[in-house]
């Protein structure tokens, strides 16, 4: 993801581009970035996460949205687009557009060499703020590994994590166990010594 321009922009505006671009685009703080293209890998994580996902959910009041519905994460400061996204019982959207979702309760990235700081880092540190918001799963598109961050009764949060495929990862907010077998269901690594799933 690359800075566009340094000018400052507000919510409103950001929207209003946004909405006529045929690109998509983050706002953080008054900046706007680019979405930079994906690889195969993470392509492919993601339709196998929300594939998953789906056949699991499909017969509860659970809906499943990839890659292209924008989250509010804050009205006025900071609009993103995670990689998957799962809201049990009715959707809430910022307006009738229908476009821009504000309660979710599992947000999943897919880890880029060049996203992997800002998605643990400053973006789960927003997410938090999410009241809806109890997990999220992280997982790596170059090794095999995931972590899952789950809200606790308290208020903090606890991390679960594994590099094994024969793994399960339990979501507890929605009440689904993903193999990491599945999530990484033909996904070949480059770097030496891994063999492909």
């Amino acid at each position: 993801m690359s800075k566009q321009q340094e000018a400052r922009f507000s919510a409103a505006e950001y929207l209003s581009m946004e909405r006529s671009s045929n690109e998509k685009h983050e706002f953080a703080f008054g900046e706007i970035y680019a979405m930079g293209g994906a690889s195969a890998n993470h392509v492919e994580i993601v339709g196998n996460l929300a594939g998953e996902l789906r056949n699991q959910l499909r017969q509860r009041p659970c809906r499943v949205y990839s890659t292209d519905l924008r989250l509010c994460v804050d009205t006025k400061h900071r609009y993103t687009y995670p990689d998957v996204v799962v809201v049990c019982g009715q959707p809430q959207f910022l307006d009738d557009q229908i476009d821009t979702l504000l309660n979710p309760d599992l947000i999943v990235e897919v880890l880029s060499e060049s996203t992997r700081n800002y998605d643990r880092g400053d973006k789960f540190q927003q997410y938090r703020g999410i009241a809806s918001f109890r997990e999220y799963l992280l997982v790596d598109q170059a090794k095999v590994h995931v972590e899952r961050h789950t809200k606790q009764p308290d208020g903090t949060w606890s991390l679960w994590e594994t590099d094994s495929l024969v793994d399960t990862v339990r979501l507890e907010s929605i009440n689904v166990t993903l193999p990491l077998s599945e999530i990484y269901l033909k996904i070949e690594f480059n770097t030496a010594g891994e063999s492909a799933v």
